[in-house]
């Protein structure tokens, strides 16, 4: 990943919806370079998705949040993160060392969602992989 793709991965980070023609302008290449290159950065997993963030969702403090202790041994994380980043509750993915290879952040409306997205997320990971469920029960901030 060289700088522009840097610097369209930090203009799609700022409003995912504008047009190829403003980052274009921003980036200083052309249309085509700026979609290929975006193209290029989905295929290749760097771009995992785009979401839409709702008042509901940022103002209702009701909603659950967890992480996913997954140990799956040794099994390529690119891949399977892809599939987890598929479901819009997934918000973030940790690739760590040691005996975890991935802290999965998700944010639920609900308990019965969190245990649908749970038995989703065991049906990816191969035999013998071993998912823990860590409940946020408060948050602090910066």
């Amino acid at each position: 990943m060289d700088s522009f793709d840097q610097k369209i991965i930090a203009a799609l980070q700022e409003n995912a919806r504008q047009s190829v023609s403003s980052i274009a302008e921003q980036v200083n290449l052309s249309r085509t370079a700026v979609s290929e290159r975006i193209k290029r950065l989905e295929a290749s997993g760097e771009i995992l998705g785009y979401q839409v963030l709702t008042a509901a969702q940022t103002e209702n403090g009701d909603r659950l949040k967890a992480y996913f202790e997954i140990s799956h041994g040794g099994m390529e994380c690119a891949p399977f993160v892809q599939e987890l980043m598929k479901f819009p509750e997934v918000q973030r993915c940790h690739g760590t060392s040691g005996d975890v290879d991935l802290l999965v952040y998700v944010d639920v409306p609900n308990m019965q969602r969190l245990h649908d997205l749970l038995s989703a997320v065991t049906k990816l990971t191969p035999p013998g992989a071993r998912i823990r469920t860590h409940m946020i029960m408060r948050e602090w901030y910066r």
